[in-house]
């Protein structure tokens, strides 16, 4: 269930088919997909908020880092994360579920690798 872009909705309980609905991360590195819940974020205007579930297939590699200009919670709900603190990579730290992640804007965040597979739930938003 995806509705149109920047216009506020309200999403009632509905059932999720897990397996199906999944799509390559825009910007993302390869085996990282999402499944998007709720969507209204527009980074132009700075208004909205998007849901979705996050996958790291076994093996993923994200080298890159990331930054943004939006809210960011992350709550790991299956798997474990590496996550490295610089764009190196050194100083990695391995998370396992459950755990979770808050990210105000500006914060850089990565690399993340997942060598068995990940499954989080991420909600972006602008305050």
């Amino acid at each position: 269930m995806k509705p149109s872009t920047n216009v506020p909705f309200a999403v009632d309980f509905h059932q999720l088919d897990i397996a199906a609905g999944w799509e390559p991360a825009p910007g993302a590195a390869p085996g990282i997909e999402q499944k998007i819940l709720a969507d209204s974020l527009n980074e132009y205007t700075e208004q909205g908020a998007r849901t979705r579930l996050i996958r790291f297939l076994p093996g993923t590699m994200a080298s890159n880092t990331f930054v943004h200009p939006y809210w960011e919670e992350v709550y790991l709900l299956e798997g474990e994360l590496i996550v490295g603190n610089n764009e190196s990579g050194n100083s990695e730290k391995t998370f396992v579920s459950p755990c979770y992640a808050c990210r105000p804007p500006g914060t850089v965040h990565g690399p993340f690798a997942s060598p068995k597979g990940c499954l989080f739930l991420e909600i972006q938003y602008f305050s």
